[in-house]
């Protein structure tokens, strides 16, 4: 397709606004040409994304030899002991939310955590997404979803895997190989006993009597996390972090082995990584002579849109998550820009399962501070057609004691949605049937509510807000993509990231899933693509 003008970009930008994809203030700034200059780069190979799988393709690619341009629209994070670079959920500002978002997105959000969210807008951690039927929550910021999961770093068992993920994948090859290559990266291990038996870490304790006496297993939860911060916190030389379950959007004091940490820190560490932050893709289109173009928005803090770029390469790797990379896919496939898409694209999308509960107990205070992020968990994986885990996580300082807890779900289910481009809008929806997943929240919930029988109330928040942490699929393996990413029919196009995992990663937190089918793809790509189509 013809490079498009400087006129035609401003006049996208101003309809993407207009659909809900890019928030009003880039819009209002990219609807004044005088003010935004226009400029093309030409790259080897760019990364769309920084979460975990943008992390692990920028640092194999660049272990090959490969100049990798990793772009993320968010910015950087850095931490360390007493920082304060995240908000804290006891006093929510501008930093939560993603250009302050949409406010139909941000209304159940705000009901969900019982928060005002009315902010000026700024790069922010979260990006509520509501599509039909369900809410959904992505990340920003170098590192992506690793700044703000909880980081359970599970992986499923060889008969869950297998029921529900492709067979052709090898999970004995992944769990010889790439499994403990993403645990080694991520520096994984579980709570001490040291810490876990202090009073602030008392709703783990009771979660873990309360699943012994229901009669089901209990285990320590693998976590990307150094304890020693948490045990340094309670000796007080550090202000309180993990030890008060300050964490749900980001540890200040450092210790979490975060993407930005691990993979980038690596990849940035060789040279031939550039991350460039504050840059928003708009859309993605292949150029008459087989390059692919990426359509960038590089930005201030509030979304002023400061310079508009095209960014031509042999190599576009698509890592901005699930629901972005579809959107992005779905756009561009429905407009032309990207003509002969696979017609699975858009579909084989799915909510992981996802279930969390408020757990008030009226007997026995958890504590105005739970240590957290997570420790304990319970899998029930005997039936992989039923699979499902359940955890406890603390629930962060409010400034009040709640007598509250928090109580998550990971299950499986065959229910998924799709996305659909409408030309009216020139917009990009998801859409999600309704009462999906119940099967699987019927078995999460049997097991929640015998593990708190007696001991307070439940509350399922699904039933107020259906939400998802976790979205996968909408670009899936099998469909659209190979087991690699490759997209069908066009060559030099990859997914990896969430959006190439077909709606579960059974019954697990999906990090650590997504990373290890990242590290097998990249192994193949960098075997047999480099110099080839790279």
């Amino acid at each position: 397709m013809p490079t498009p003008t400087r006129r035609s970009l401003l006049t996208g930008a101003a309809g993407l606004a207009a659909a809900g994809v890019l928030p009003p203030p880039a819009a209002a700034a990219a609807a004044a040409p005088a003010r935004v200059r226009l400029s093309e780069e030409e790259h080897r190979a760019v990364v769309i994304g920084s979460g975990f799988g943008g992390g692990v393709a920028a640092l194999r690619l660049a272990q090959a030899g490969v100049p990798v341009t990793v772009l993320e629209r968010g910015r950087r994070w850095p931490t360390g002991p007493d920082a304060e670079t995240f908000p804290r959920v006891s006093g929510l500002d501008r930093r939560m939310l993603w250009y302050g978002t949409l406010p139909a997105a941000v209304r159940p959000l705000a009901r969900l955590i019982g928060a005002p969210l009315n902010f000026d807008p700024y790069v922010g951690l979260l990006e509520p997404i509501l599509g039909q039927n369900i809410l959904g929550v992505c990340a920003a910021g170098v590192g992506g979803g690793s700044l703000v999961y909880q980081g359970m770093t599970l992986q499923p068992s060889e008969a869950v895997f297998n029921t529900w993920l492709p067979d052709e994948l090898d999970y004995r090859r992944m769990n010889r190989i790439h499994y403990p290559r993403v645990a080694g990266m991520l520096q994984v291990a579980t709570a001490p006993e040291e810490l876990i038996s202090t009073p602030n870490y008392y709703a783990a304790q009771v979660f873990a009597e309360r699943v012994r006496k229901a009669g089901y297993g209990l285990e320590k939860i693998p976590m990307p996390i150094d304890w020693g911060y948490a045990l340094a916190e309670l000796r007080g030389e550090m202000k309180p972090s993990y030890t008060n379950g300050d964490c749900a959007l980001g540890v200040n004091n450092g210790g979490k082995h975060s993407v930005d940490v691990t993979y980038l820190r690596q990849a940035e560490a060789t040279g031939k990584v550039t991350v460039a932050t504050h840059h928003n893709v708009t859309g993605v289109a292949r150029a008459a002579d087989g390059r692919w173009e990426v359509h960038v928005d590089r930005t201030d803090d509030a979304g002023r849109v400061l310079e508009q770029k095209i960014l031509s390469t042999r190599a576009l790797v698509m890592a901005a998550g699930s629901i972005n990379t579809s959107k992005l896919l779905v756009r561009a496939g429905a407009t032309g820009a990207i003509p002969d898409l696979p017609d699975g694209l858009g579909e084989g999308w799915g909510t992981n399962g996802d279930r969390i509960y408020a757990w008030t107990n009226l007997q026995e205070d958890f504590g105005a501070e739970q240590g957290g992020p997570v420790v304990y968990g319970s899998k029930a994986w005997d039936d992989p057609k039923t699979a499902n885990t359940i955890i406890q996580a603390s629930l962060p300082p409010l400034g009040i004691d709640a007598r509250t807890t928090m109580l998550v779900g990971f299950g499986v289910s065959a229910d998924r949605g799709r996305f659909r481009y409408d030309a009216s809008t020139d917009s990009v929806s998801l859409h999600w049937p309704l009462g999906g997943d119940t099967g699987s929240h019927r078995h999460i919930q049997q097991r929640i509510t015998k593990v708190s029988k007696g001991l307070g109330v439940l509350t399922d928040t699904n039933s107020l807000v259906n939400s998802t942490w976790h979205p996968l699929g909408g670009a899936p393996m099998g469909t659209v993509c190979d087991l690699e990413g490759r997209v069908q029919g066009q060559r030099g196009l990859y997914v990896l990231d969430g959006a190439l995992i077909p709606g579960t990663t059974g019954a697990c937190n999906p990090s650590m899933t997504i990373a290890a089918v990242a590290e097998r793809a990249m192994d193949a790509i960098t075997a047999h693509d480099i110099d080839t189509i790279i």
